[in-house]
């Protein structure tokens, strides 16, 4: 998600709080937040299957292999 993206939702969100939003901004800011987790999650999942791990035996484990490298949110 880009920054123009993210400043939107702050923009929004401040709105709400002051004066309150009209029925179309509350349809964009509940799309852009979905987006925002959408894009969170994803961006965790890549992390975590990047991530390996050292067995006490000496091998080495990557997570994204072991649990199959679940792309679904």
């Amino acid at each position: 998600m880009d920054d123009k993206k993210v400043k939107r939702i702050n923009e929004l969100y401040r709105k709400s709080k002051a004066e309150g939003l009209t029925e179309a901004e509350r349809k964009e800011q509940q799309i852009l937040r979905k987006e925002y987790v959408d894009s969170f999650r994803q961006n965790l999942r890549s992390q975590l299957n990047n991530i390996d791990i050292q067995e006490k035996d000496g091998s080495v484990i990557n997570l994204g292999a072991k649990y199959g490298n679940k792309n679904t949110h």
